[in-house]
Parts: structure tokens; C-alpha cells; sequence
């Protein structure tokens, strides 16, 4: 698969250590490099700012979806390619995922995993055959990999759907792991019995 845009989900804040926005600017050159369009929510500050200024700087393509809410607060980035501002949280998650051929988690919060785990189920319920990735920072995603592996252990996750979620610690590696992913047409039910 040929990526031509990724959404990359990550936090409006910098993070605690300096290797946070290291990461988020390496990714945001790699992806012009490859002349990969960046998707993303929108934001000028943390990890967001920095993954969209980098990727700019490098001539690359940046289009943010951006609540109306948040743009009216002051953090929307105004140096973009395009910014496309939509009606609420819902609407800017299904909007990056319509624009995007894949999906990469930067660190980042809440909204980070969340963003992360819905476009993930959507996913795994056939709603889309997109790959995924965690960008491994750090050790940032450590325990949450271990958990998903508990996840698998304890049959409430697929193997294959576990492996919709690629891992790489290098934007170049992460990147080439997402365009060689293929789909499983695996349902969603581990252990379903017939009623």
C-alpha cells in the first residue's frame, strides 16, 4: 500500500522531556520527506505545533481539523496547507480518518488514546482497513503494549487484531511497517457461540 496521507494523533502539550518534541519534529520531516500529506487536529501548541511546524518546514502538505470550540480558544494553527473547521469532537475524528490512508500515536493524553482506540475498533469492526501505528518513544508505549499482549492472554482481543497495531521506534521503520500491513478479515468476536 502506497501511503498518501497519515493522521497522527498526538498532544497539545510538549511533554516533559525535550525527546517528546524531537520525535513529533522527525516524524513531521519524515512524512514530507516521503511526500506523505500530514493529517492532524489542527492545534499550534505541543506535540501538534511541532509535528505540523516540522513537516512544513520541509515542504511537506499539513491539513488540520480543527473544532470550532478549540479554534475559537486561540490554539488553532494558522500556517497550514488547509485547516478545516468542523462542528465538534466527532465530527474532526471522522473527518482526519476519511483524509487519511493510515494512523500514527505520537505520545500524548487522553485525547491521544482516545483518538487512537476509536479509529482502532472502528477497525476492527470492518468499518475501514487502514493500518495503524504506535510510534515508540522513549519507552512511552511500553505498558500499554504489555496490556494489549494481557489484552490477547485473556481473549478479549484477536491476534489479528492485535496486529492492526504496528510499533516502531524510527518514523522511516513505523512508516514502512504501515504500507506493508495487510488487512485480516477476521470478525471481531473471540469466542462467539450460536445461540
Amino acid at each position: 500500500m502506497t501511503l498518501r496521507s497519515v493522521c497522527v494523533f498526538c498532544g497539545a502539550s510538549p511533554g516533559a522531556k525535550p525527546i517528546y518534541r524531537e520525535a513529533a519534529a522527525l516524524l513531521g520531516h519524515t512524512l514530507a520527506e516521503r511526500g506523505i500529506t500530514l493529517v492532524y487536529g489542527g492545534g499550534a501548541v505541543g506535540l501538534m505545533g511541532t509535528v505540523a511546524d516540522a513537516a512544513l518546514a520541509a515542504g511537506g502538505e499539513v491539513i488540520g481539523v480543527i473544532p470550532q470550540s478549540l479554534m475559537d480558544a486561540e490554539i488553532g494553527h494558522k500556517g497550514l496547507t488547509r485547516l478545516e473547521v468542523v462542528d465538534g469532537m466527532h465530527a474532526r475524528k471522522a473527518r482526519m480518518a476519511e483524509l487519511s490512508d493510515a494512523f500514527i500515536a505520537l505520545p500524548g493524553g487522553l485525547g491521544t488514546l482516545e483518538e487512537l482506540f476509536e479509529v482502532w475498533t472502528w477497525g476492527q469492526l470492518g468499518y475501514h482497513s487502514k493500518p495503524l501505528g504506535l510510534l515508540e518513544v522513549n519507552s512511552f508505549y511500553d505498558k500499554l503494549t504489555d496490556f494489549l499482549d494481557h489484552l490477547v492472554e485473556e481473549r478479549f482481543v484477536r491476534d489479528q487484531h492485535r496486529g492492526m497495531l504496528q510499533v516502531g521506534g524510527h518514523p522511516q521503520t513505523l512508516l514502512d511497517r504501515l504500507e506493508a500491513w495487510r488487512p485480516s478479515s477476521a470478525p471481531k468476536w473471540v469466542d462467539r457461540k450460536p445461540h
